[in-house]
């Protein structure tokens, strides 16, 4: 009787183990599903099919990619592409604009170019989905889950507190916005410090929203050195500096208040929440400052675009690229290579500095 019944016990621990592999080797995702929310550095799609000189669904962007364009901002993977793989995701996450059904359960991408946190900025390139609009379409996205889950909120929500929130909204606030004044009055309307406080004003009601709906692990990004990009670098004339440093100074204000704002959160301001702050502006410098030691031979140019620096036009469609993207830090006049793409990832995802992820890194985001 012993001897069978511990025959049995052995049958079922093996029949456990079995289960427990299969399901591993199924999903290997270290969080359940992953959320996207931003402008063109992370789009990969959603602007496709509407009105808006914000697009990338044309060669040569994707010439990279696995599967070609498909409105992707660069020459391969995003930043959240390569963030998605280092998670554990064995595909990408889709845009929002074709996302349906039990797809949305692993997560959504909103992001859309031109984006900002104010709702005017882009407007000079046409239509897009601002920050406001990216948070209304996750709420309709939890409400589909919510018939996943039989309309049990509590579970729902043990749900979503599993899975990261990436936020990385500014760039354009400042690009196409504050520093275009033919378009817009916000620079007249504000000195630096007074547009940076608005700006972090609406940015905290919408991250406020986004926990409202269920967000618990949430990595906000920094604007990154938009003053060194090949847009920029093709305008100015300044001697002081190689860059523009009137542009960088202002994203360095905006910056600051970002990240206090992340310490008042992770001491209780939003409860239950764990915020991440990644300083693209510090990982950007640092792939300037050690180009050779990551590979780069270019620094200031695009690796497709026209005029000086390949930044007074970005990269138009079936224009011939440079041969080796390897060698380019920058894909056309406004967005990383796909190679940089990956140097920034891997640093947000795992470094020990704080000074790229602060106070952990997304790896350990994932893990709490």
């Amino acid at each position: 009787m012993g001897k069978c019944c511990s025959l049995w016990v052995h049958f079922f621990f093996l029949l456990w183990c079995t289960a427990k592999a299969w399901s591993q080797q199924r999903d290997p995702s270290q969080v359940p599903c992953f959320f996207i929310f931003g402008d063109s550095l992370v789009d990969n799609g959603n602007n496709n099919g509407i009105l808006t000189l914000a697009r990338a669904n044309y060669m040569p962007y994707g010439v990279d990619f696995p599967s070609g364009t498909t409105g992707r901002f660069t020459n391969g993977r995003t930043f959240v592409d390569i963030l998605a793989q280092l998670l554990g995701f064995d595909s990408y996450i889709p845009p929002f604009a074709s996302a349906r059904g039990r797809q949305l359960l692993r997560g959504v991408n909103y992001a859309s170019g031109a984006a900002g946190i104010r709702d005017e900025t882009g407007n000079n390139l046409g239509d897009h989905m601002a920050m406001n609009q990216q948070v209304e379409n996750f709420a309709r996205t939890v409400e589909v889950l919510r018939r996943f889950f039989r309309g049990d909120s509590n579970s729902l929500n043990a749900y979503l507190s599993k899975c990261i929130f990436y936020v990385g909204m500014g760039s354009n606030d400042y690009l196409n916005n504050y520093f275009m004044p033919d378009f817009y009055s916000t620079h007249s309307d504000f000195t630096p410090q007074a547009y940076a406080a608005a700006l972090l004003k609406d940015y905290l009601q919408q991250l406020t929203n986004l926990h409202g709906l269920g967000a618990r692990k949430i990595v906000v990004t920094s604007v990154g050195q938009i003053g060194c990009i090949p847009y920029e670098l093709a305008r100015y004339n300044g001697n002081d500096s190689k860059c523009n440093e009137e542009i960088n100074n202002a994203i360095t204000i905006f910056n600051s208040g970002l990240k206090r704002l992340v310490d008042q959160f992770n001491k209780g301001q939003l409860p239950g929440s764990k915020f991440v702050y990644l300083d693209s502006f510090a990982s950007s410098k640092d792939l300037v400052a050690n180009a050779r030691r990551y590979g780069f031979e270019v620094v200031d140019k695009g690796c497709c675009g026209v005029g000086k620096n390949n930044g007074q036009i970005t990269c138009l469609p079936l224009q011939q690229a440079c041969d080796d993207r390897s060698k380019y830090i920058f894909w056309d006049a406004f967005h990383p290579t796909e190679v940089a793409n990956i140097l920034l990832a891997k640093k947000a995802f795992s470094s020990t500095s704080k000074v790229f992820a602060y106070p952990i890194n997304i790896q350990q985001l994932a893990m709490l």
